[in-house]
């Protein structure tokens, strides 16, 4: 027995089907447009984002430069740009007021030069000048392995210790930390000198914790025993001093950190050699 043949649909389903078919065909354009439409509106968004961002990063970078030439000087400031401990806990007496780049030369010293203010101490204890940056892993290392006998040297009247604290490793750091923490030593030394060389010693201990923030050097400072420095680190009082002390080690010629001087005799590996320089000068005095 043949099939029966199947029923062809009859005219008012065929435009029923057919208005179905244009009743999906409207709603997916619909949804395509509505889709559309969101990822047109975000792309602005991310567009304002990214223009925001751009125009944030040259008004942090404009601000970076706007560190003023000239300003104060520290407490024990002298007019190399270096901070002297005479003991532990007593700063060198100066008489620099201010600095300002515009007496350095204009020219670097050729390499090898002695800075000024390096050199031989007679019959005074030893003259160490060391140009350090906060940011440096081998003024941390220099630091770690020779702060407790910097300190007895110190304590016995054996040798003088001048900091000159530079600010070379900003432009590796996007928070400027070479010269906040030059400035927040600068800032404990004219507050509380008695805490310097303490704050100096914690400042490198912490240097594999990576960069610190304002409130991280604050808490160095209290720590170290300083009184209040939360105005002076935080309105950056000494971030002339800073930029003057590392424009003056340019000026000298000093290519990196640690550069350590012992009595005027440039210590070629300061992080190893540094304690046998020193104890070979005090044992020819006999």
């Amino acid at each position: 027995m043949a099939p029966a043949s199947a029923r062809r649909p009859t005219k008012a389903e065929r435009t029923a089907a057919a208005r179905e078919r244009e009743r999906l065909a409207r709603e997916e354009q619909q949804r395509r447009a509505r889709r559309n439409g969101l990822l047109a509106k975000w792309g602005v968004v991310v567009a304002v984002l990214v223009i925001v961002a751009v125009i944030a990063v040259v008004v942090v970078n404009t601000v970076r430069g706007r560190v003023p030439d000239a300003g104060p000087a520290p407490r024990g400031g002298n007019e190399q740009g270096g901070i002297t401990l005479v003991s532990p806990t007593e700063l060198e007496s100066t008489q620099t007021e201010d600095v300002d780049l515009a007496v350095l030369p204009d020219e670097p010293a050729d390499p090898g030069t002695i800075p000024d203010g390096v050199g031989a101490s007679g019959d005074g204890p030893l003259q160490v000048v060391a140009y350090v940056d906060v940011n440096c892993v081998f003024c941390a290392d220099f630091e770690t392995r020779h702060a407790e006998q910097i300190r007895r040297w110190l304590d016995a009247g054996d040798i003088t210790l001048e900091y000159r604290t530079v600010a070379y490793l900003d432009r590796n750091s996007s928070t400027d930390f070479s010269s906040r923490g030059a400035n927040a030593a600068a800032c404990v030394a004219d507050a509380s000198p008695e805490a310097f060389l303490e704050f100096t010693r914690r400042v490198y201990e912490h240097h594999a914790e990576g960069e610190l923030d304002d409130d991280g050097l604050l808490g160095l400072a209290e720590e170290a025993g300083a009184g209040d420095v939360r105005s002076c680190v935080e309105d950056g009082t000494f971030r002339p001093w800073a930029k003057y002390t590392t424009e003056a080690a340019k000026a000298s010629a000093i290519g990196g950190t640690p550069t350590v001087y012992v009595d005027g005799e440039n210590v070629e590996n300061a992080v190893s050699d540094f304690e046998q320089v020193v104890q070979n000068q005090l044992d020819a005095r006999g």
